[in-house]
Order: C-alpha cells, then sequence, then structure tokens
C-alpha cells in the first residue's frame, strides 16, 4: 500500500513527502485502515518498522478533521517512557506535521522546568512526554485533559518494566471518557498485563499483530562468541580493527562496566562515549546528536537507549554483556537494520552471561548462530588502564589510601574526633609494712552494731 493510496489531509500529504514515505511499512499498512475510521487500535511490530508513523498520521489525520475544537487546552496525548523516546517522537511530529499548524510540546525531565512549563501554560496542540513530569505539571494544574481527543501509549510494556504503571494510571483516570476519544497503544510486545491496561482504558481495541513468529527484524545478521571474562575486551578489539565498525552501538549491564569499557576503548584509539541513566539530559542529548551526525564512531549505552532510538546507519550492535531480561535483546539489537536497511548482531557471552542465553533464544523462538574465535583475533598486545574506583570503594579507602584511614575535617568546623587507644593504666601503689618489710595488709572496716559503745541507748515506753 502507498500513502498516496489513502484519504490525508493535504497538509499531512506534505509533510509525508517531506520525510520521503512512499509505501506503508506491514505495520502502517494493516493499522491505519482501522485507526483512520476511528478505531481503537493495540499494535504490536518488530521495532523499527514505522509504529511512530503509523500513529503520528493518525493523530495528525484526527486533529485537522475537528475544526470546532477549543483551543488552550492539549487534544493529543503522547505518553513514552524515556526522555530519548520523548525526543524521538517530538523530531517525527514536527517533520509530518511541519504543515498541519499545531503547536508540539516535549516534556520530559532533567532539562528546562520553567520553559516547559511557561510553553504548556500558552497552550499546546499535542503534547509528548514522559509521566512523570507531566503529572507534576498536572497537580500544578498548568495544563487540563479535559479536551484530549487523542491518546497514544508508546512501549506500553516498557512502562511496567519501569514501574511506570501507577503513574500511568494516575494520568489516564483524569482524561474525558475512553469512548469520548481515541486510544493507540503500540509496542514491540504486547503481553497479557499489557493487554488488560488496553481492555481497561480503551474502547474495545482492535489487536494487530505483525510477525509475530519472528521477533528479531529479519535483516539483522546475528552472531554469538564464547570467551571467558578476561577474553572479551581483547576479542571485543579483534573485532572492531577486523570488521571496521563505522557506527556502532556497544550494550552493556551496568554504568560502572561502561565506565571502565569507555575509558580502555578511548585508551587503545577508539573514540567513544557512554550515556547511562544518571547522566545529564543535556549531555546525553548532545552525545546522541554527535553519533548521529556521525561525530562519534562508537556509543556504550545501558539498556536506556536501546528502546525508540531511530538512528540511521547504525552498522553493528555489540551485546558486551548479555541483557539480563530476555526483552531488551530483541530491543537493543532493533537499533541496527532499521526501515530495511542492512546490520549486524554481535553478541560476547561469558561465565554470567551464557546463563540469560537460554532464556534469550527461548523468547526470540530460534538458536544465535555460534562462532568460534581464532587465536589471532584476540588482541593481547593493548594498552591497559585501570579500573575507576566506585562511590562505595573510594568510602571505604581513607584519603591517602589503605583502608579505615583518617577521615578528613568537616567543613568549616573543627576536626573530627577520632578514636585513641586508651594508654595502660599504672599499676596502684602497694603499701608496705616497715616491720616485716612485706606488703601489708588490708584491714577491713569493721561496721558498727546498733546498741554499741557510743550509741545512744533505744528509748523504752516508759521513758
Amino acid at each position: 500500500m502507498r500513502f498516496d493510496e489513502l484519504e490525508l489531509p493535504e497538509p499531512l500529504r506534505q509533510g509525508i513527502a517531506d520525510a520521503g514515505f512512499s509505501d506503508c511499512t506491514p505495520i502502517q499498512e494493516r493499522t491505519l485502515p482501522l485507526s483512520l475510521t476511528g478505531k481503537d487500535v493495540a499494535g504490536q511490530a518488530q521495532t523499527g518498522t514505522g509504529k511512530t508513523a503509523a500513529f503520528l498520521i493518525t493523530l495528525f489525520t484526527r486533529l485537522l478533521g475537528n475544526t470546532a475544537a477549543k483551543g488552550g487546552h492539549p487534544r493529543a496525548l503522547i505518553l513514552a517512557p524515556t526522555r530519548e523516546l520523548v525526543v524521538q517522537i517530538e523530531q517525527d511530529a514536527q517533520l509530518l506535521g511541519r504543515h498541519c499548524g499545531f503547536t508540539i510540546q516535549a516534556i520530559y525531565g532533567g532539562v528546562d522546568y520553567m520553559k516547559q512549563r511557561d510553553a504548556l501554560r500558552e497552550g499546546a496542540d499535542v503534547v509528548i512526554g514522559t509521566p512523570g513530569r507531566l503529572i507534576d505539571y498536572l497537580k500544578q494544574k498548568v495544563y487540563s485533559l479535559k479536551e484530549i481527543e487523542m491518546l497514544v501509549i508508546d512501549e506500553a510494556d516498557r512502562m511496567f518494566d519501569m514501574g511506570f504503571i501507577a503513574d500511568l494510571r494516575f494520568i489516564l483516570r483524569r482524561l474525558p471518557p475512553f469512548d469520548k476519544r481515541q486510544n493507540l497503544m503500540f509496542s514491540a510486545t504486547l503481553n497479557q498485563r499489557v493487554m488488560e491496561l488496553a481492555y481497561e482504558f480503551m474502547n474495545i481495541p482492535e489487536k494487530v499483530s505483525v510477525s509475530p513468529e519472528k521477533l528479531t527484524a529479519e535483516r539483522v545478521e546475528q552472531v554469538l562468541f564464547h570467551c571467558s571474562r578476561k577474553e572479551k575486551f581483547p576479542l571485543l578489539l579483534g573485532l572492531l580493527r577486523r570488521d571496521g565498525m563505522e557506527r556502532t552501538m556497544i550494550f552493556i549491564n551496568t554504568k560502572r562496566e561502561g565506565e571502565y569499557l569507555h575509558d580502555r576503548l578511548n585508551a587503545n584509539g577508539f573514540p567513544c562515549r557512554l550515556i547511562s541513566g544518571d547522566v545529564e539530559q543535556k549531555k546525553r542529548l548532545r552525545i546522541l546528536e554527535d553519533f548521529k551526525e556521525g561525530k562519534l564512531p562508537i556509543l556504550i549505552a545501558t539498556d536506556v537507549a536501546s528502546r525508540g532510538l531511530h538512528i540511521d546507519g547504525v552498522s553493528h550492535v555489540i551485546n558486551y554483556d548479555l541483557p539480563q531480561d530476555c526483552e531488551d535483546y530483541v530491543h537493543r539489537i532493533g537499533r541496527t537494520a532499521r526501515a530495511g536497511a542492512e546490520g549486524k548482531a554481535i553478541s560476547l557471552a561469558d561465565e554470567d552471561g551464557a546463563l540469560y542465553l537460554e532464556a534469550i533464544e527461548e523468547y526470540i523462538r530460534g538458536k544465535i548462530p555460534t562462532e568460534w574465535a581464532e587465536d589471532d583475533l584476540f588482541v593481547n598486545d593493548y594498552h591497559r588502564v585501570a579500573r575507576p574506583k566506585h562511590k562505595m570503594d573510594l568510602k571505604r579507602e581513607g584519603p591517602h589510601g589503605g583502608r579505615g584511614g583518617v577521615r578528613p575535617p568537616r567543613r568549616g568546623g573543627p576536626p573530627r574526633k577520632t578514636a585513641v587507644a586508651a594508654a595502660p593504666k599504672a599499676p596502684a601503689a602497694v603499701k608496705v609494712s616497715s616491720e616485716t618489710g612485706e606488703p601489708a595488709k588490708k584491714r577491713r572496716r569493721r561496721r558498727k552494731k546498733p546498741g554499741g559503745e557510743g550509741s545512744p541507748a533505744p528509748q523504752t515506753s516508759e521513758g
């Protein structure tokens, strides 16, 4: 199906042409004929197959068709679990809706609190945001949800995984009745708990699934290397040198491991940057922008970056750590081979990662092809870097190194009192008898009995 076969408003057609879209993807071909007629849809498809464009086209068509809508408050709400996904959806919305005349505002934490609040107060037609900050502004009565005509929930399963379900329900209960708005839910996976949410807050949704037999993208070449923990980094260097990876994403499970990998790769001639959940939002966006523009060849990331990011030209995805959650494997390797392109996903399974392999292969309904690395693929003459100390390590060690060092003085006050070992007491002086020269025996003090000498005689009743 082509987009020009659909009955779409002319301003939206111009935006689709600007984006360079001509043919519908499978999820768009199955979703748009239903959603454009006003039906609620819960859609499942492989990551990177055009779910975002599917719900944005439906959203703009509905808003352009309702000319009697009142201004001032948001008319459409799009909920996403991560800041990066919100930014990505906003960029796509600005491109597709360029000629529609709607005000589009992204709301997410980490940046521009007052600026976002003022923009929301001035009025926005389409609001795209994460649940936390949306609830914050809602409680301050910065905006109202009473005029919402269109609700979109993207990556609903991730909402559950990240603990946002209570916040999500808080927002959904403050929307107009479900039969007074159109509801769309899209995700790479739609499990039972997500469908329960859909049936609770949607109006008899149509469930649409594309390629449920194979969860991973068809054009991703997957390969698995078994290696020990000590061999992982030498093998990674060998793969980077052999394959000449132009734009590569490397996924790790913990920020601490990511920092160590970041230092070693940079020390060995592979420029890279790290993004994780606690990196400042402006810095994260700047790193992602450099990676998209090709200024940065390697991006190391925790699973915060595995959902919803559309970055063109990612040639390789490397699972330096196999994910503990089998669903994250699908989302990680979905960063490559997007929109019909080809890509390669390489996984390194060490002693810990091998424990997660069975669950991953069961989830994707297939075996990951295994290759055995030759000895010459391992790089052993690399520049070694000391592992960065963790906060807990620094807390246990004093400022002078070693365990149990002296704590530094308090800022602006007297030095801390430290425990000092008590000096042994001198033995007490012993009295010596002048006659015998032997230690004198201690004499017990005799207690005086009542009625003895010197004590007053007891008085009798006779006087």
